[in-house]
């Protein structure tokens, strides 16, 4: 099963990775990070396809999926 990590600390917000996500479980945290923005997270991990459309989209490189 597939695992998205999100490293949170290097989020600058920019929300392009919930745009490309076909389940829609890419989402903004309601929390700041280190940095002061809402970083992106995954709402259900168990519905990730592990299609790392999210990662390849990420231009920080926050996002890892793990197979």
């Amino acid at each position: 099963m597939p695992k998205p990590i999100f490293r949170e600390d290097r989020c600058k917000g920019c929300e392009l990775c919930t745009t490309v996500c076909p389940k829609k479980i890419v989402v903004m945290a309601t929390h700041f990070n280190v940095k002061g923005y809402h970083p992106a997270t995954c709402s259900d991990e168990t519905l990730c396809i592990g299609c790392a459309l999210c990662a390849k989209m990420c231009p920080d490189v926050v996002i890892e999926i793990h197979k």
